[in-house]
């Protein structure tokens, strides 16, 4: 009883301590220090947003229309007279929150149907994966863009199009680690005292996973920040009024000669964020590397 009582303890301490290693690796090295700062703003606009911006998202004030940045408008205004900064930060809620709930829902579920799939072989593993070759086949923007043709544009079908583009690819990177580490000593220890599948599946190998599928979450998520922004560029996504900033270039871009801060705005935040993913994901990547 006593063991048992000191080992949870222990597990806990060994991983808030992996945690503050990782993010002290995160800070050591400018290029990743700077991108984890730029996600972690976003993160704090998209949480804060509402209470920060200075007007809704969809206020028109007239007399104020086309004005340059100002100290009253600091990104200036549209052709509408939106107030162009409220509009950025609070569509930083909007796009962080469909690129990470469809990047979260495409890395589970391919985990799980990588982890199965390859763990068992044969034709499952088969079939699986042939069908995701399909679909990795087309380029994402272009299987997004049929998908959203059959289904039609709005919020959810952008979020069930990010999960059907990204979970192969999830998928196949949990394959690659699998088939490596699936006959391995510790593997077949816990096979031969009979542990079941799902112990040996999600305690045995998801760890030799993990480090892997966090850094390609973290590229998944920058590459779905992306399409979200393209697809509202497009007029397939996001519908308006919604501040999308991938849509508020696409209305901007009309009334660039007039003004052209709308449209320079919106896309310095979606480089600025998915600029930052990446270099947080390169970061990552070392930190789990020289924490393992």
């Amino acid at each position: 009883m006593t063991t048992l009582s000191q080992g949870k303890p222990g597990t806990n301490g060994r991983r808030s301590w992996r945690g503050v290693q990782v993010l002290s690796e995160l800070y050591s090295r400018p290029a990743s220090a700077v991108g984890t700062t730029f996600v972690l703003l976003f993160l704090f606009l998209a949480l804060c947003g509402p209470q920060i911006a200075p007007y809704t998202a969809t206020q028109q004030i007239a007399s104020d229309a086309r004005q340059a940045p100002s100290a009253d408008h600091w990104f200036g205004t549209d052709h509408l007279g939106r107030d162009v900064f409220s509009r950025v930060v609070i569509g930083a809620q909007d796009i962080l929150l469909l690129a990470g709930l469809g990047t979260l829902l495409a890395v589970i579920i391919g985990t799980i149907v990588g982890l199965i799939a390859s763990y068992r072989g044969g034709a499952a593993e088969e079939v699986t994966f042939r069908a995701f070759d399909g679909l990795l086949a087309l380029p994402a923007l272009l299987l997004a863009l049929l998908l959203l043709g059959t289904i039609g544009p709005s919020r959810n079908s952008v979020l069930l199009v990010i999960v059907i583009v990204y979970t192969p690819i999830v998928a196949r990177v949990v394959r690659s680690v699998v088939i490596s580490v699936k006959h391995k000593g510790f593997v077949e220890a816990a096979r031969t005292q009979g542990e079941s599948q799902f112990h040996i599946l999600f305690r045995e190998i998801m760890p030799s996973v993990l480090p892997a599928l966090t850094v390609e979450a973290a590229l998944r998520f920058s590459y779905a920040i992306f399409l979200v922004a393209s697809l509202g560029f497009l007029g397939v996504g996001v519908q308006p009024p919604n501040p999308d900033w991938g849509l508020m270039v696409n209305e901007s871009r009309t009334y660039v000669a007039l003004t052209p801060w709308a449209m320079y705005f919106p896309v310095a935040a979606i480089s600025l964020l998915v600029i930052g993913v990446n270099l947080m994901a390169d970061g990552l990547k070392r930190a789990l590397q020289t924490s393992t």
